[in-house]
């Protein structure tokens, strides 16, 4: 008897392995034929395995369902602890935005299979996305000493230390990066920027030159070659570079604003107007637009005009807006009105307080205009206290006034308060 139910039980156990089987065939048929849903159906019909829910995640992941391909991958790890399965869940986690999880997996793998460097490299860049800079630093110095060549290795560690604002190691490990692999673009970049902010001109051009050489079309090169250009007033020789930088990158308004900028240097007020009118339209949050319109309007004596950008621009700015100020100041005192330029040399100043040029107007204003001179005999003395060096002609024409004051009230017999 015993016999017999046994006999029955692996008879009904081998027509449900071969209908299961029929199933993943019918499943697999349709899943290459990209009818999904009615492979997710298919598997709906028999009874949850590791196999059938590992399908499922399959299925999902071709149709980029990242939720429901880690739901069905957890339930296939219930079933059956397989490694595969295992790397894809982390890829899924990865995939929503769950790094954690993903580390996690990474961890235990990489315990029982210490020798899968792809593995620690990817566990590595998980450490990084997750601000784990230490852990990251400890594993791709370990990296490094299993593979020396390898510049990615070197690469990695050198984003570990920014992570750490270890500054001086992260430039090392980027000139480890480019020694093994001179045409590593991204170390490149990287060491072209950070000597660039340590001012160290050469060194800078020598990165930036490489990186060109490798893609003349890299967007930060090619800026950082433009503003090293800009600031030695070599316009014309940025101007190409710049036209191409607008062909290859529409979503920045950088190259707009340079041509703009550009021009505005090179005297070309017609094409600099062009640009700054179409930066005005694209970013009506760049101010600095409408500064320049302001600036080219006093420079073609259009003062309605200036006076119009310059308000703008003053209105919209958030920053210092010292520049706009000094400009309306200015554009005041051209058309004969030097209350309204004294008021607005005043606000330059208060914008900035390191802009002598805005306290020289103004203190040589309020001499011309007031006949107290102790308005500007205050502002002299402040200019003398802050910057007597900045500007020859402005320092000596101030000492003279201040003496001639000082000599004027004595007569009188009057007295100057500080």
């Amino acid at each position: 008897m015993n016999k017999k139910v046994i006999l029955v039980l692996l008879f009904f156990t081998i027509l449900k392995v071969e209908a299961q089987s029929s199933t993943f065939s019918v499943v697999d048929s349709l899943f290459e034929k990209g009818r999904y849903q009615l492979a997710l159906k298919e598997l709906t019909k028999i009874d949850a395995s590791f196999t059938s829910n590992y399908k499922r995640a399959i299925i999902y992941k071709s149709i980029d369902n990242y939720k429901k391909t880690a739901e069905f991958l957890e339930k296939a790890l219930e079933f059956q602890d397989d490694k595969r399965a295992k790397l894809k869940l982390a890829k899924a986690y990865q995939r929503l935005n769950k790094p954690s999880k993903s580390i996690k997996i990474y961890e235990k793998i990489t315990i029982k299979d210490s020798l899968n460097l792809v593995l620690k490299y990817q566990l590595g860049k998980l450490y990084l996305i997750t601000n784990n800079a230490t852990k990251a630093v400890s594993l791709f110095k370990n990296l490094i000493k299993k593979d020396p060549s390898n510049a990615h290795y070197s690469y990695q560690l050198a984003l570990a230390y920014a992570k750490r604002n270890d500054r001086d190691r992260m430039i090392n490990s980027f000139i480890d990066t480019f020694e093994k692999d001179t045409t590593h673009l991204k170390a490149i970049a990287h060491l072209a920027s950070s000597f660039q902010k340590l001012k160290d001109l050469d060194s800078t051009k020598l990165f930036v030159e490489k990186g060109l050489e490798l893609d003349k079309n890299h967007i930060n090169l090619n800026k950082l070659k433009i503003n090293q250009l800009y600031r030695e007033e070599k316009y014309k020789e940025s101007i190409p570079l710049l036209l191409n930088l607008d062909t290859i990158d529409k979503k920045d308004t950088y190259s707009i604003s340079m041509l703009g900028r550009t021009y505005y240097n090179l005297d070309s007020l017609e094409k600099a107007k062009k640009y700054f009118k179409k930066l005005s339209i694209l970013d009506r949050k760049n101010y600095k637009a409408y500064t320049y319109l302001g600036h080219i309007a006093m420079k073609e004596k259009k003062y309605t005009g200036a006076q119009f950008y310059y308000r703008v621009a003053t209105t919209r700015g958030k920053e210092k807006r010292d520049e706009e100020y000094f400009g309306l100041a200015t554009m005041y005192y051209e058309t004969k009105k030097p209350k309204e330029a004294l008021v607005n040399f005043e606000k330059a100043y208060k914008e900035n307080a390191r802009n002598y040029r805005a306290l020289f107007q103004l203190a040589k204003i309020s001499d011309d205009y007031y006949k107290d001179k102790k308005i500007a005999y205050r502002h002299y003395i402040k200019y003398m206290n802050n910057f007597e060096g900045r500007d020859a002609d402005m320092t000596n024409y101030i000492k003279r006034r201040i003496t001639e004051i000082k000599k004027e009230y004595f007569i009188r017999g009057k007295k100057l308060d500080r």
